[in-house]
């Protein structure tokens, strides 16, 4: 799906996705990233869903989120509450969501200011 672009272009704004990737102000990945909306995306290097580590959250945690919009690939899956067990000791809210709502989701808490992560499981690993 192709996303309009508006006046949130300074900022790291999703502006398209489909079921093998996600484009970032007209700039395409295909591999696990993490998405801040005043930083260029990052490789998130994890391997799967469900190889996730309380680690791989804290390294979303160290750019200190508001909220963690996590996207599960295809469809939406949960992950085990000790993984996140770092953020919500600090009080940061983790949403699990399937990619196409996360990026969604992403573009208007980031448009409405909120310091949002956008981590996202797109199932290949940078090289």
């Amino acid at each position: 799906m192709k996303l309009h672009a508006n006046d949130t272009q300074k900022y790291q704004t999703v502006t398209a996705y489909d079921e093998s990737g996600v484009e970032i102000n007209a700039v395409r990945f295909e591999h696990n990233l993490v998405v801040l909306p005043e930083t260029p995306p990052l490789p998130w290097p994890v391997e799967s869903f469900e190889k996730l580590t309380p680690a791989d959250f804290a390294m979303v945690q160290a750019f200190e989120p508001q909220v963690v919009i996590l996207g599960t690939g295809n469809k939406q899956r949960f992950i085990h509450p000790r993984l996140i067990a770092g953020l919500t000791a600090v009080h940061v809210g983790v949403e699990c969501m399937d990619n196409q709502a996360a990026c969604r989701t992403y573009n208007i808490l980031m448009a409405e200011g909120r310091k949002v992560a956008l981590a996202l499981l797109l199932g290949n690993n940078p090289t």
